[in-house]
């Protein structure tokens, strides 16, 4: 069978400005969400100024040409201590080292990444951290990637069999059942082998899906998927903080918590793709690092 034609540069450029449009609007509701559950919080329990998002335009490079960039989404509020939710997209050439290592860049080092990116880090300790992100990216080869893993901060809630997690992983199974029954098997595994500490020996949280160079042949369809996992965390993450953000907590849970976000520090700064493939293209120093817990301790 004959390799499936590559699509004319309309196509392509459609392809990148739907993509590039859907995480914007992914980014807006989410926003919109998590605003909505500032408001909510319990004074008592959660004093101070309601947050509320800054958005902050960056451009890639000196200015001196034109290479895309990104908006930063910023909130540090009574319920969200600090979340972060990006869009960003860059272009341009890889350097040679990086071309080298990137599928479909070591014959031309042209790329374009668009996606959505966000970490939140909760106040309240029984509240459980969250990362998601998802992306399309082109070089002479095209693909989608990204997920969504749940980070809990108290050891009893850092088991899959535990209500958080399990309705985590049932929102991503659903997503992936849509589309393929051997995704999420397939994914949560990824996730699971992915999110490892390999120098501790222990997972970073209790899962959920990861998945990378998705391109089945059928863009559309890869391109549906990977919107589902936008909404399939978009209608678990905040019930997730619904159901705990009223529960109280001791100092012992606090000192919990940051001992733990001290884990995903390490996991960001030593094996994140993101991470690394932010800072490799030129991309913006804070919208990188902001996933970068406020407090961590290493005890």
């Amino acid at each position: 069978m004959s390799a499936p034609a590559k699509p004319s540069p309309d196509v392509l450029a459609d392809r990148r400005e739907r993509a590039k449009t859907w995480f914007e609007s992914l980014r807006d509701r989410i926003c919109k969400a998590f605003e909505a559950l500032e408001d909510a919080a319990d004074p008592s329990l959660y004093p101070g100024d309601t947050g509320r998002f800054e958005l902050t335009p960056w451009k890639r490079g000196d200015g001196q040409e034109e290479l895309g960039g990104g908006v930063m989404g910023m909130m540090h509020g009574r319920l969200f201590e600090k979340v972060g939710v990006h869009v960003s997209t860059v272009f341009g050439e890889f350097s040679p080292e990086f071309a080298a290592r990137v599928r479909g860049a070591d014959t031309d080092p042209r790329f374009f990444a668009t996606g959505i990116s966000l970490i939140a880090h909760m106040r309240n300790p029984h509240v459980p951290a969250v990362h998601m992100n998802t992306r399309f990216i082109t070089t002479t080869l095209s693909w989608f990637g990204g997920g969504m893993d749940l980070n809990p901060t108290q050891d009893y809630q850092r088991h899959k069999t535990h209500e958080d997690s399990r309705r985590f992983h049932a929102a991503a199974q659903a997503a992936c059942n849509a589309h393929d029954p051997d995704y999420y098997q397939r994914f949560t595994d990824w996730c699971d082998e992915y999110f490892w500490l390999k120098h501790r020996n222990e997972p970073r949280g209790t899962g959920g899906i990861f998945y990378d160079h998705l391109d089945s042949g059928d863009h559309e369809a890869d391109f549906a998927f990977t919107r589902d996992v936008g909404e399939a965390f978009l209608g678990a993450y905040p019930e997730i903080v619904k159901t705990r953000m009223g529960q109280s907590w001791t100092d012992e849970d606090r000192e919990e918590q940051l001992v733990r976000r001290g884990r995903y520090a390490e996991f960001n700064l030593l094996y994140d793709r993101g991470t690394k493939f932010g800072l490799e293209t030129g991309g913006n120093i804070n919208s990188i690092l902001s996933s970068m817990p406020p407090h961590a301790r290493w005890p």
